[in-house]
């Protein structure tokens, strides 16, 4: 998933990069609103919960089931100096949680796509989503999101820079799935290949599942 702006790798590098760090409990609250608005447009939310109430709703509902399950002890949330944005990634061997279909089963938010009026190919495409993530051990970065009054100002790239050195220093790959096509150059200039394409039953969205070797370092 990623709610980013599409020029955010190339915008803002004069200006130098924002400042990251580990987000904390304090943080959940603001970055819960801050991934519902970076969030707000995008495909697979609009596919899953019909009509912005719902949306914004569903969106702040699975933000806060994810933040807190992650920062219990199978991932990590990084966001920056003014929690302008939020990268979550999952450890690797940690079990398989916090993606939607499992963050939709921990929070309230089945009424919220039920009532979107595709339920059942709501849960296929998340069904099939889940199936085509790597059985490899692997860091899986399940959100990257910039709050849209904060886009071109370089933080997605500095949310994915901080954890993808360390994820090359471990010698591991890294995967995600994008929800946007024209988010795909982006993630592709940070290393990421496209491996597929999962579509939901009825053609409507489409994710592009990308896969992340580790580079050497100083490669």
């Amino acid at each position: 998933m990623s709610g980013i702006g599409p020029w955010e790798a190339v915008a803002g590098w004069s200006r130098g990069e924002p400042e990251v760090r580990l987000a904390g409990r304090d943080d959940i609250e603001p970055l819960v609103l801050v991934l519902a608005r970076a969030f707000a447009d995008d495909p697979v939310a609009c596919y899953l919960f019909d009509g912005e109430r719902a949306r914004a709703r569903g969106l702040r509902r699975f933000f806060g089931a994810q933040l807190r399950t992650m920062m219990m002890g199978p991932g990590e949330v990084w966001t920056t100096s003014r929690a302008s944005g939020a990268a979550i990634w999952v450890r690797p061997g940690a079990p398989r949680a916090a993606t939607w279909r499992d963050a939709v089963r921990l929070a309230p938010v089945f009424a919220d796509v039920v009532l979107g009026g595709r339920a059942s190919a709501s849960f296929r495409l998340l069904a099939d989503v889940e199936r085509a993530r790597p059985t490899q051990e692997h860091w899986y970065l399940a959100t990257l999101g910039t709050d849209p009054r904060a886009q071109g100002r370089g933080v997605g790239s500095a949310l994915l820079r901080s954890t993808l050195k360390a994820v090359d220093d471990e010698g591991m790959p890294a995967y995600l799935e994008s929800s946007k096509r024209q988010n795909v150059p982006f993630y592709m200039r940070h290393g990421f290949e496209v491996t597929g394409v999962v579509r939901s039953v009825d053609g409507a969205v489409s994710l592009w599942p990308m896969w992340r070797s580790p580079r050497p370092p100083g490669g």
